[in-house]
């Protein structure tokens, strides 16, 4: 009965020329330590990830859902940008909008200020909970519940903020999640010069549009960004010409990514120019050992030219 409900409920809205209610469990949050700023969502609604998270390294992160207006995404991040908090961006928001009963967006600055909104006439179970650094929310969901283990696993889990978030959005799922069922997840940080070449803020920003199982999907293609992040980082502060600074994060990749060989080649370019030989060699031998096919670019990589004298590298490229 509640699934018709739903579906007359939809083709009704559909009719009038209304949006689709984007029913959905999400966080935003900061970590101030890291400068990271993050969304993690889920949904019974074919790719979430396209609709409801809104970053801007050094902004905010803005979640819109229900019968989501996706402009509070971008207006959003403008409004932070130009100096509102939180709580005036959604007066601001809520003001302009013609249907602001129907709404439902959380928002959390860097410095950890946030809000969650509800609207009286987002379906129902929807509501949400705001703190320092973080806001959940959720509707059509199965119960409170949903929002409340979401917001106690965020509290209490360590890691990294992607981690955090993911952990968060499992916990939702554990406790009923969305409840029609679920689709699609999305999870988006970002960081000042985060991204490939640090040309951009995208440090990750991975998505499951259609699966069967979108939380083990998700987790899976998490492990995979958490190491290109890494990586990412340690190559954007090698050009840089800062090996020492840029080794912490390729010695992450590497222990995130043990069977990738094009990681440790890059680890032992790396810790050769942080002045340690020994190691270097010892990374570029793994690497060789899972892709053999890489000694013919070290036989002429300039950034190994300090090993070419050493008999052990002569005798690895043979």
């Amino acid at each position: 009965m509640r699934n018709l409900f739903l579906f007359i409920l939809l083709c009704a809205n559909t009719a009038l020329g209304g949006e689709r209610p984007v029913a959905t469990f999400s966080i935003v949050a900061s970590d101030p330590n890291t400068g990271e700023l993050g969304v993690a969502v889920a949904s019974r609604f074919f790719t979430v990830g396209n609709v409801v998270p809104w970053a801007k390294a050094g902004v905010g992160a803005v979640a819109t859902q229900s019968f989501a207006n996706t402009s509070f995404g971008w207006r959003g991040l403008e409004l932070l940008e130009n100096g509102a908090t939180p709580e005036e961006v959604k007066n601001i928001l809520l003001r302009d909008d013609a249907n602001p009963t129907r709404r439902q967006f959380g928002m959390v600055a860097p410095e950890g200020k946030s809000v969650t909104y509800t609207g009286e006439n987002c379906l129902a179970w929807a509501g949400g909970r705001a703190g320092q650094n973080y806001a959940v929310q959720g509707n059509i969901l199965a119960g409170e519940a949903v929002v409340a283990a979401m917001e106690k696993t965020f509290l209490e889990t360590e890691g990294t903020l992607a981690s955090r978030l993911y952990a968060a959005l499992m916990a939702g799922e554990k406790n009923g999640g969305d409840s029609r069922g679920k689709q699609s997840a999305a999870l988006l940080v970002v960081k000042e010069g985060a991204g490939y070449g640090g040309y951009t803020d995208r440090a990750i920003d991975i998505r499951v549009d259609d699966h069967s199982e979108p939380f083990k999907e998700l987790g899976r293609i998490l492990r995979i960004a958490e190491m290109n992040y890494a990586w990412n980082q340690a190559w954007t502060l090698f050009t840089q010409k800062k090996p020492k600074q840029a080794l912490p994060h390729q010695e992450r990749a590497a222990k995130l990514a043990p069977d990738n060989a094009e990681v440790y080649y890059d680890l032992a370019v790396i810790r050769l120019a942080a002045g340690n030989s020994e190691t270097a060699l010892s990374a570029l031998r793994k690497a060789i050992a899972l892709n053999p096919k890489l000694k013919k670019q070290a036989e002429v990589d300039g950034d190994l030219a300090e090993l070419k004298s050493s008999k052990e590298f002569i005798h690895l490229l043979k």
